[in-house]
């Protein structure tokens, strides 16, 4: 059998985590393997936990300039990167692109987003809400 492939949440808001963490569990072959509420946090479940892919707010607390996914992305280019964000701004998406992100979900229709999103990232694509910009 194959391993599920591993996501870590990171969202200042527990409500918002655990409603991306159901959506996930209901999605074949993903597993939520750690949280997050800020970017010091984020960094310590990495230390534990090298997921596929971490799911991330953009505008999370303590996220320093988005310092945390760039020192992910240093240690582990592999990792995949997906922001989530209650903006729909194109400022906000080329910040997330230009800082490693796989991927940009607005967070009104992450119900409906995030399953394609996280399909099209896994197959090595890159997604981006069509709400965006």
């Amino acid at each position: 059998m194959e391993r599920p492939y591993s996501v870590v949440l990171a969202d200042g808001h527990p409500m918002v985590r655990q409603g991306v963490k159901r959506i996930i569990e209901g999605m074949a072959g993903l597993q939520v393997v750690g949280e997050a509420g800020n970017g010091v946090q984020l960094l310590e479940v990495m230390k534990d936990q090298v997921p596929d892919m971490v799911i991330v707010d953009i505008s999370m607390p303590s996220l320093r300039d988005l310092e945390a996914i760039r020192k992910i992305k240093a240690i582990y280019a592999d990792i995949k990167i997906v922001f989530l964000s209650m903006y729909e701004h194109k400022e906000y998406l080329d910040y997330a692109l230009s800082n490693g992100a796989e991927g940009f979900v607005i967070k009104q229709n992450v119900d409906l987003e995030l399953y394609p999103a996280l399909e099209k990232i896994r197959g090595g694509e890159t997604y981006i809400s069509p709400l965006a910009g």
